[in-house]
């Protein structure tokens, strides 16, 4: 998999010559398909965190850009941004994010001790890494991985403000450093010296249009003897566009989600179909019974919200069948 010749391009005048090796090197990869102004908006962030925890470590960015019209290029190209291992721009161009993230993965391997990984539609707090490798340093994990939140602006309609749909994509919060073996890409980091000693441990290629290689990936790092705790505090948000906040989107999102659940889990053996299909009729009383503790608590229906996570259950019950669905 070449990472290097006319496919990088590396800004912020980068050498190994002034690297401190006192400090840790963290190589962050960003997989970005036509999103280049959340994409600037995240490296603003991650250069705020790279300040921030400039004392311990020394942050790379790598950009893969997963568009064939390669339109990212000229968003690190122009970008006065600066890093300590530099910001990086990687052509992929397949439309398959398993690949890009693939590529991310080496790239960052040649760059750092420690591999790191965000989703374009993010942003992180200031602690987000100075969080991420403090956990790292009192647990001496092999992993770190921390919450994303989901945040809808003001322009999204009153329904899914006033009923729980962020809540719906924010990761279950877990105590500070706690041990876990569920991570997720969209906030983590992992030891190259792992990724090296496990080559097999990649990112599935024929899941990178329906989605779920980032679940089965961890999971095969997991089963290999992956030591991984958690951030409390290393905080990502997701920022929703306007396109996000349409009842179509949000039945369709959770559908594909349970689908995506269903058929990670059956590969990764942690689940067998009749225990998929049991949680999917778990996930739809609940869904039924959502309305009638709504006007119990005084809270409402949420008829929309009910009807969404219902969906869930449908979309496990197609993954328990053996068909997957692409992402929305």
């Amino acid at each position: 998999m070449a990472v290097n010749g006319e496919n990088d391009h590396s800004v912020a005048g980068f050498s190994k010559e002034n690297v401190d090796s006192s400090r840790l090197r963290v190589a962050v990869y960003i997989c970005t398909f036509r999103r280049n102004e959340p994409l600037a908006r995240l490296l603003d962030t991650l250069e705020v965190a790279a300040e921030h925890a400039a004392d311990v470590a020394e942050l790379g960015v790598i950009v893969v850009d997963d568009n064939p019209d390669g339109d990212a290029k000229h968003v690190v190209a122009e970008s006065n941004r600066r890093f300590p291992l530099g910001l990086h721009y990687r052509h992929s161009g397949s439309a398959n994010i398993a690949l890009a993230r693939n590529i991310g993965v080496e790239a960052a391997m040649e760059l750092a001790d420690w591999v790191a990984m965000v989703d374009d539609d993010q942003i992180v707090v200031q602690e987000w890494l100075s969080e991420l490798l403090k956990i790292q340093a009192e647990t001496e994990a092999d992993a770190v991985t921390a919450p994303v939140y989901a945040r809808f602006d003001d322009r999204a309609p009153a329904w899914i403000h006033d009923q729980p749909f962020a809540d719906l994509w924010c990761t279950p919060k877990k105590p500070d450093g706690a041990a876990v073996d569920d991570l997720q890409t969209a906030n983590s980091m992992i030891r190259t010296d792992f990724l090296r000693r496990h080559p097999d441990v990649r990112f599935s290629t024929d899941l990178g249009q329906a989605g779920g290689e980032d679940m089965v990936f961890y999971r095969a790092a997991i089963s290999r003897g992956l030591k991984a705790h958690y951030s409390h505090y290393a905080v990502s948000w997701e920022l929703e566009p306007p396109e996000r906040a349409t009842f179509g989107y949000q039945l369709r999102r959770n559908l594909w989600h349970g689908n995506t659940e269903a058929i990670t889990q059956l590969r990764a053996r942690r689940d067998g179909r009749l225990r998929v299909v049991a949680r999917a009729g778990k996930r739809g009383v609940i869904a039924l019974l959502h309305p009638v503790q709504g006007l119990r608590s005084g809270r409402g229906p949420q008829l929309r919200y009910s009807l969404a996570y219902g969906l869930q259950s449908i979309g496990l019950l197609l993954g328990a069948a053996g068909i997957k669905l692409s992402h929305p």
